[in-house]
């Protein structure tokens, strides 16, 4: 026997690895598309830093699962972004007061929109496009 029967792959940790070197990068993307909004058409708006964060939460839930098919990770990175846009309708006073503050701002934002589910669909969806074309055809 080499090993434990639940023992991680060595592929395991280089998707790990790259996942999160992505998610690194991705944010930094998103915060220079909030730094540098000129830079893009002026009709995008804020949308592209909302699916750079679509993008980044696919990339850690592909962090989070490694081995898991590309599908098995866009619908949980997905849920995850309807989730977080519906809480903002939830107004309790402790997120509103955690939502002022960058770190709650980048992570939650702040006021719905249904505009910004479109935005996630698309961050996921280029997610599981870079992922299928870079690690294999896994649907």
């Amino acid at each position: 026997m080499t090993g434990p029967v639940n023992a991680p792959a060595a592929g395991d940790t280089r998707r790990r690895l790259a996942a999160l070197a992505a998610m690194g990068a991705t944010i930094a993307l998103g915060l220079a598309s909030r730094r540098w909004p000129s830079v893009l058409p002026a009709f995008l708006g804020k949308y592209p830093g909302d699916a750079l964060w679509a993008l980044m939460v696919f990339f850690g839930w592909r962090a989070l699962r490694p081995r898991a098919r590309t599908r098995n990770v866009a619908l949980p990175a997905m849920v995850t972004c309807v989730v977080v846009e519906c809480a903002k309708l939830w107004q309790a006073p402790w997120l509103v007061g955690f939502r002022g503050t960058t770190l709650g701002h980048l992570l939650l934002g702040h006021v719905f929109s249904w505009q910004n589910l479109v935005a996630y669909a698309l961050g996921v969806l280029a997610g599981a496009a870079l992922d299928r074309l870079l690690n294999g055809a896994m649907p």
